[in-house]
Parts: C-alpha cells; sequence; structure tokens
C-alpha cells in the first residue's frame, strides 16, 4: 500500500524572509491577507523575565496557503521563547531545550488532535508526525476544535494546520492514508513516542507489536473519566501490549471479528465497570438510541492534558511505570473538601455471624424436609420454615424473606407448593405418605403440612431421584423443535396436580413472548427496588451468605456479558436509562435466551387465593421435574407483572412504569390465552443445552415452633 502524504501546503506554514520573492508576489496579490503585529509580539520579548538576547533576529513571514493569509512572526528562537515563556517554571527553559529533540508519532485524530495541540502547545515536543485516514464530520465539532469551513477536510490535515497556525517553526509531517500493517515502519522511523487513538481493534495491536519491537513507549487516553495507558515497552519491551487485557488475540483475529464478538475486547479496554453512570448507560444505548459512544471535549482535553504530562516525563527521564490510571473531574468535584469543617469518620459497618450449620440424622421426616428444602423459589430466597416432627413435616411461608416482586406472597405461595411436592415425593419414596393440608392464618400467612402415614404410590415414587436432581439452567438453546411426546407428557404433569400448561412452541409465539418478558426485564432493571432486590439475591465468589441467592457462575454469562455484569450492578447507571427513557439493551439477554427455546411453558392455576398457589406451584414442580426426565433443560422466569392482579399492583411494583407494564401483562394474557379466573404460576423456559455450572445451594433446616404456630390456624 502506497503512502498518502498531501502536499506540504495543505498543512505547513511557509517561513520566508523579508526579502523572499514569494513574498514579494502575495503582497502584491489582493486576495492575500497580510498580518503584520510583530511589533507587538517585540515588545512582549522585551518585557520577560530576565530579558532575552534573541531581538537582533530577523522578522519571518508565516504564509498559510490555506488560509491564503501571511502572518509576520519574530525569529524561530525569539518566538519560542516568547511563546513558552508562561510554561515556566512549571516546565523549566532547560527542561523545553531538551524536550525540543523529542519526535512524537499520533495515530487517530480525532482525541489524537487534542493529544498533538496540547504536547505542541506546552512545548513537550519539537516536532510530530500525524496519520488518520478519515475526514471530518459534523458529529466530530463536539470535541474536535475544527470550524465547518474544515468539514469534509482530512482530520491530521486539520490538526497539522491548526499546530501550524499555533507555531509556524515546529516540525509537522502528515499521513493522511492512515496506518497499515504495511505503513507502520515507515511512521514510526524517527518517532521516540507513540500515542495511539485510532479505533480499531487489530490496528491497536499491530501498533503496539511494532512499538514494542522498536522499544517505544505508547500513551493512550480514553475520553470516559480520563482513563490514561502507559506502556513503557522502552523499559520492558517484554510486557504484554495493552498490559494483557485482550488476553492471547492477535491482530488478525481481532480483524477477523465482527461487531457483536469485539465487544467483550472492547469492555475490557474501557474497564467499563469504572466508567461514568452515563458513559456506561451510553454503552448500554449504543445500536439503539445512539450511533456510535459519545464523548465530551472536556472530557477529550483532560485525557490530552494527561497524555502530555506522560510525554515530558518519558522525554525529561522522570520516573513513569507502565500502567493505568483515571484523571477523573467528576469524582474529584463530588468529592470537595471545605478546609474549615471538620472530618467525620463513619463508624465501620458490623456483619453478622454466619449461624452454625444444622447437622441431621436424616430419618424418614428428615429426608423429606431435606427434599422440601430443594424446591425452587424465586431468586432462591427461600421463603419457608421447614420442621420435623414425629408425625408430620411442615412448610410455612416465612414474610421475612418476601421481596416486591412477591406480590401479596403469591411467589411464597409458589415456592411452597413446590416444597409440598418435593415433600409428597420423598415421603412415597420411603413408603409414609399421608394427607397434605394447606392453611392460611394470621399469625404464619401460610402453611403446608404433611402427615406422615403409610402409603407408597408408585408414580410419586418414582420421581423422587428425578426430583432432587431437579436444577435451574440458564445456558442458551438452539431452537431445536419440543418433542410432541413429551409436551404431552408435561401437559398432563400439570393436570395431574390440579394445573393447566399452556405450551408456546410456534416460533413467532416464542418471539412474541420473548419481546414481552425482555420487555418486563428492562422496567425490572430501571426500577430502583427492584433493581436493589435483583442485585442483592446475586451470589458473587466471597459472599457471605453463599447458601441462598443465585451463584453468578450460574448465570451461564459469555465474556461480553460478565464484561457488562459491572454495569448492570450500578444503580447510577439504571437512573440514568432511566431519566433518558433508554435501556432497550436491559432486556436484550432475555431476550435472546428465550428465542433460543424449543418452547415456552406457562403453568397456569384456576383461582387467586394463596392456596392456588400453593396447587400451582406444585404442579410447576412436577412439571419441571418431568421436563428433565425427558432430557429438557428448564429456566424459570417471573416477569415483574406476573403475580399483579390490577393496576394497583402494578403500581407498587413499579410506579414510573405501570401504564406499560400493564400493556405487557395484557399482551402476555393474550398471547398465553388465559381465562379472567386462572393466574399464571411461573414461566418455563425449556431447550436442549449443556449442564448447568453449578447447582443452587439451600440453608440448612431450621429448628423451631412454627408447627405449633400452623396448628393454631389449621382449620
Amino acid at each position: 500500500m502506497t503512502t498518502e502524504r498531501p502536499s506540504g501546503e495543505e498543512y505547513r506554514a511557509r517561513v520566508l524572509d523579508a526579502d523572499h520573492e514569494l513574498l514579494a508576489r502575495l503582497r502584491g496579490d489582493p486576495c492575500i491577507e497580510i498580518v503584520d503585529a510583530v511589533g507587538a509580539q517585540q515588545r512582549t520579548l522585551a518585557g520577560l523575565l530576565p530579558p532575552p538576547a534573541l531581538t537582533d533576529e530577523p522578522t519571518r513571514w508565516a504564509y498559510y496557503p490555506w488560509r491564503r493569509a501571511v502572518v509576520a512572526v519574530v525569529g524561530p528562537r525569539a518566538f519560542r521563547r516568547a511563546r513558552l515563556d508562561r510554561n515556566r517554571n512549571l516546565i523549566s527553559a532547560a527542561d523545553q531545550d531538551r524536550l525540543v529533540a523529542l519526535r512524537v508519532g499520533v495515530v487517530g485524530l480525532s482525541v489524537g488532535h487534542a493529544v498533538a495541540y496540547t504536547a505542541a502547545a506546552q512545548g513537550v515536543c519539537g516536532s510530530l508526525r500525524l496519520a488518520d485516514f478519515d475526514d471530518l464530520e459534523l458529529t466530530n465539532l463536539n470535541r474536535v476544535p475544527a470550524t465547518v469551513f474544515d468539514l469534509g477536510v482530512n482530520k491530521a490535515v486539520i490538526a497539522a494546520r491548526r499546530i501550524a497556525e499555533l507555531d509556524p517553526y515546529l516540525d509537522v509531517d502528515v499521513m493522511t492514508s492512515g496506518l497499515t500493517a504495511q505503513t507502520l515502519d515507515e511512521f514510526l522511523d524517527g518517532v521516540d513516542i507513540l500515542v495511539e487513538e485510532c479505533d480499531a481493534l487489530d490496528m491497536k495491536v499491530r501498533v503496539r507489536q511494532a512499538a514494542r519491537a522498536r522499544r517505544l513507549p505508547v500513551l493512550m487516553a480514553t475520553s470516559d473519566r480520563g482513563l490514561v495507558d502507559i506502556e513503557r515497552f522502552d523499559l520492558t519491551p517484554d510486557r504484554p501490549i495493552l498490559h494483557g487485557l485482550l488476553g492471547d488475540a492477535d491482530a488478525d483475529t481481532l480483524a477477523g471479528l465482527g461487531a457483536a464478538e469485539k465487544i467483550p475486547f472492547v469492555l475490557r479496554l474501557i474497564d467499563a465497570g469504572h466508567l461514568s453512570a452515563r458513559g456506561a448507560a451510553s454503552l448500554l444505548e449504543i445500536g439503539h438510541t445512539l450511533a456510535t459512544w459519545p464523548q465530551l471535549a472536556g472530557d477529550v482535553w483532560v485525557g490530552a492534558g494527561a497524555v502530555a504530562e506522560a510525554i515530558r516525563r518519558i522525554g525529561l527521564g522522570e520516573p513513569l511505570a507502565s500502567g493505568r490510571t483515571r484523571v477523573d473531574l467528576g469524582a474529584a468535584l463530588d468529592d470537595l473538601e471545605d478546609p474549615v469543617a471538620q472530618a467525620v469518620s463513619s463508624p465501620q459497618p458490623q456483619f453478622e455471624p454466619e449461624p452454625p450449620a444444622h447437622t441431621s440424622t436424616q430419618g424418614p421426616a428428615e429426608s423429606i424436609a431435606a427434599a422440601a428444602i430443594r424446591a425452587p423459589s424465586g431468586g432462591n430466597v427461600q421463603p419457608w420454615r421447614v420442621d420435623v416432627s414425629d408425625d408430620a413435616v411442615t412448610v410455612a411461608l416465612a414474610p421475612e424473606h418476601s421481596a416486591t416482586m412477591d406480590v401479596a406472597f403469591r411467589a411464597s405461595a409458589v415456592a411452597v407448593g413446590a416444597a409440598l411436592f418435593n415433600a409428597r415425593v420423598a415421603a412415597a419414596a420411603h413408603g409414609v405418605l399421608g394427607q397434605a393440608t394447606v392453611s392460611e392464618g394470621s399469625d404464619v400467612p401460610l402453611c403446608a403440612v404433611l402427615t406422615l402415614g403409610s402409603d407408597r404410590p408408585t408414580d410419586l415414587a418414582q420421581l423422587y431421584q428425578p426430583m432432587l436432581d431437579r436444577e435451574t439452567n440458564r445456558h442458551r438453546g438452539s431452537g431445536a423443535p419440543l418433542d410432541p411426546r413429551t409436551a404431552d407428557e408435561l401437559t398432563a404433569a400439570a393436570a395431574a396436580h390440579r394445573g393447566r400448561l399452556a405450551l408456546l412452541e410456534d416460533p413467532e409465539q416464542i418471539r412474541a413472548c420473548a419481546r414481552i418478558l425482555g420487555a418486563a426485564d428492562r422496567i425490572r432493571y430501571l426500577t430502583p427496588k427492584l433493581h436493589a432486590e435483583m442485585m442483592k439475591e446475586l451470589r458473587w465468589p466471597g459472599d457471605p451468605s453463599p447458601d441462598t441467592g443465585i451463584d453468578v457462575r450460574s448465570l451461564e454469562l459469555n465474556p461480553g456479558h460478565w464484561a457488562l455484569a459491572d454495569i448492570l450492578r450500578r444503580s447510577d447507571v439504571m437512573a440514568e436509562l432511566s431519566a433518558w427513557s433508554g435501556g432497550g439493551a436491559l432486556g436484550a439477554d432475555t431476550q435472546a435466551r428465550i428465542t433460543s427455546s424449543s418452547a415456552l411453558a406457562v403453568v397456569i392455576v384456576r383461582g387467586r387465593a394463596l392456596a392456588d398457589y400453593v396447587r400451582g406451584g406444585s404442579a410447576m414442580e412436577a412439571v419441571w421435574v418431568m421436563a428433565q426426565q425427558k432430557g429438557v433443560a428448564v429456566q424459570p422466569i417471573s416477569p415483574v407483572f406476573l403475580y399483579a392482579h390490577d393496576d394497583a399492583e402494578l403500581a407498587e411494583l413499579s410506579p414510573s412504569y405501570v401504564d406499560e407494564l400493564g400493556a405487557l401483562q395484557r399482551e402476555f394474557i393474550d398471547l398465553v390465552g388465559m381465562d379472567a379466573d386462572e393466574s399464571p404460576v411461573l414461566v418455563l423456559r425449556l431447550f436442549d443445552g449443556p449442564n448447568p455450572s453449578v447447582r443452587s445451594r439451600r440453608r440448612p433446616l431450621h429448628a423451631g415452633a412454627t408447627a405449633a404456630a400452623c396448628a393454631k390456624d389449621l382449620p
């Protein structure tokens, strides 16, 4: 590939002596503007302290063809001395004399424009080499210090022109072809420091590989919250490029990736978990309400200042390690200190010690109770107390574990119903199945009591091991159709426990439901209390309460989503998205997972009382266990609106999104085909996929007087 170098007249000032023939012609051209303020420059020079002995330099004339103007300037040494006088002593005169020998290369002249101009203005280099293939667009003018006269002009040329108008003596070279693998060596020849601000991931790698081979330091500024990268290949040429953040990915691999495949690498580079709230929220809007990554001029110039300081340190041999840092002005302004106020220290939080584990002798009743607590529950909160007596196992709803989406304890009632199903299966397997009763009361909202007897029904007993093996699987599926015989058996399993199963198997229906549930998930993220409770459910490594909640490994996140997780956890990001009426990407993962399903099984029960939801929970657990027996993976999905009966309850869930939730709920009911007296219990996503990474854990059995409390409320 041929290197494109524009004519010097496109971006260089031509410095002329007073008797130059060209100057005489220019003076005679009525279209050329003549600017002569050299007298003011000389007076400025004369007023410097100490007075410089440079007043004998003859006047020069700088011709700017693109401006059709000629400007009178003092000589090169006098010009530099006066222009950089205000640097002293932040940068000493001796330091300036050393830095003038430094040649800096800048690749990418959007952010790079600010860097190049700042380096030139501070005098931390004596020459610049600029490369960019792109032309200026109107959207660049929010941060690139150009004008409407520059639209359509190459960005490197614009930067060079501006620097020439700052200092006509500064040596600037321009490559308008940008950089390629073939032109890298030519660009880097003679460069002492490289500033890389290009967009292409593969070129970021190639540039650093070439710089490392030449032992050149590489600097980069990312505008959000002032992220700055320093890579001192001049000191440690064996260090990994980009601090190893790209792993083993090479330039050729990165060049071949699609936009979605590049996301994990981009998120690692920009340190997504520490982006500003608005920057992180904007990241989620790209491709939805934003065409590309937003940047602000102020942030760009902060980064430019940091890079210019790094250039100065390297040029002067001052200490500067490899690594990355943030020059975060927003955070600094948030942390203002009043020099008069007294500092007040906050007490250290105190954490409750973990309760000791309960040890069981695992007789039949204990085995039944152990099976009961293996039941699923929303967020794995396990909203129950399970107690064992000589003749009964009691599962009581525990209100203290309820959350906002557990409207009127309906989700908890479903969990109690699933636990009761497990208990009945275990009792049948042990030959001690007796009568089950469910009651609602005042002291305890809901109780399910399984009295031990002597029955051993085969249909339940044979589900014992499958019931214990039941697990949540959040992998994506292939979308392969559900076997018709399996569909019939799942429908029969729900009916056997007085529930109804609505199976959505048509791809169009699945996509429609995916859109509804994805939109509901977006609302869950954007509603502060729902978001806080959702994040509270997650269990990260080292969490002090690993026996409840959802282990993050079970989310089966791909690298891109792992990188996004730190953003999704942040309430400030969600607040920004909510304020913008944005966040369309928040339900995208849910929508994609659902779309990859073989079918969606909506468990439905007739009635709206808690006892009806208990019955529905048993039907749901029966369907889930049966599905896994047939080799079908299952993921439960609870949209925000699932347990709300009216607009008032929807408003309690999410006051800001009540209308949208109501519309989604109506769409869901119509799609599923529910009667007015029916209630949805849970949505089960059915698919074929690998085994889950981890199983959810359970709290140990509680000892207590729950059974006695329930007994008082039994009819």
